[in-house]
């Protein structure tokens, strides 16, 4: 598996298996069946509930957790610094592991400074329970406020990114400060495979429009996790590593957005 350098100095795989909305046997069954087709990089949050089923599954694997990368996040309206610090002893009981290899503010909550958030993932990481941090649905002006928040690196920037929904300017913007962006819902909630661009590319390179689109995010320096349940289209989206899209390939995906966001929730500041 492809892995990305971050500027904590830790290296992510450039795909993991997303688990939003899976909880019980369904999470069980897709964390054991990514982890058996050669997945080493999953992603949870605090708030998903599924953290207790994917540690089963981890545990049931067998696979050494030195091989294992894994992503929580904390919740937007538990950001005080003792509830950062619960939430993360939480997270690391429940998926039965000593530290997390990355810790997410969720969305961020202007509610509450993010320097008493940045406080408490500090003091996570000075007792090695996470290695690294980062963020999760922020602007540019969220960004700029977190890198004044904290003396830690600012690892990566979760977001919505899809080739419905290029960030031009978010993109560039992490790529200057060396923030790695990992994108959710990079198949678009399924729409990628309704794009007559996305198959035409798919059939000339014998492969699906699923495959295309995750291989133009990983083109671009991105890691992506997208969610599945099925083993077919776990093994499926690996396919995406070892898709090689031309530069004129790729630009003609860059043009297709419509800047089309399927996550939306009425607590989000995506226009702050």
């Amino acid at each position: 598996m492809k892995t990305i350098l971050l500027k904590s100095g830790y290296s992510i795989p450039v795909m993991g298996l997303g688990t939003w909305l899976m909880n019980g046997r369904e999470c069980f069954d897709s964390v054991l069946m990514a982890l058996e087709n050669g997945y080493r990089h999953i992603d949870t949050a605090n708030a998903y509930e599924n953290e207790d089923d994917i540690g089963q599954a981890i545990q049931t694997s067998g696979i050494n957790r030195k091989e294992l990368f894994l992503t929580s996040k904390v919740w937007y309206q538990k950001l005080r610094f003792k509830d950062v610090i619960d939430q993360c002893h939480s997270s690391l009981e429940k998926l039965r592991t000593d530290y997390l290899d990355l810790l997410l503010i969720h969305w961020p909550n202007k509610f509450i400074p993010m320097n008493e958030t940045f406080k408490a993932f500090e003091k996570l990481v000075e007792e090695h329970l996470v290695r690294s941090i980062g963020v999760s649905n922020f602007t540019i002006n969220h960004l700029e406020e977190a890198l004044k928040s904290t003396v830690l690196p600012i690892a990566v920037n979760q977001v919505e990114f899809h080739p419905f929904l290029f960030q031009k300017e978010l993109y560039q913007y992490c790529k200057e400060k060396q923030i790695v962006i990992i994108a959710y819902s990079p198949l678009a909630r399924g729409k990628v495979f309704e794009s007559d661009l996305l198959q035409k590319i798919g059939q000339n390179k014998d492969t699906g429009p699923g495959q295309v689109a995750l291989a133009w995010l990983i083109k671009k320096g991105l890691v992506v996790i997208p969610k599945s349940s099925s083993e077919e289209h776990i093994i499926a989206n690996l396919g995406a590593l070892s898709i090689t899209l031309s530069d004129q390939e790729s630009s003609m995906i860059d043009n297709i957005s419509e800047n089309q966001r399927f996550i939306n929730p009425s607590w989000s500041e995506f226009d702050a």
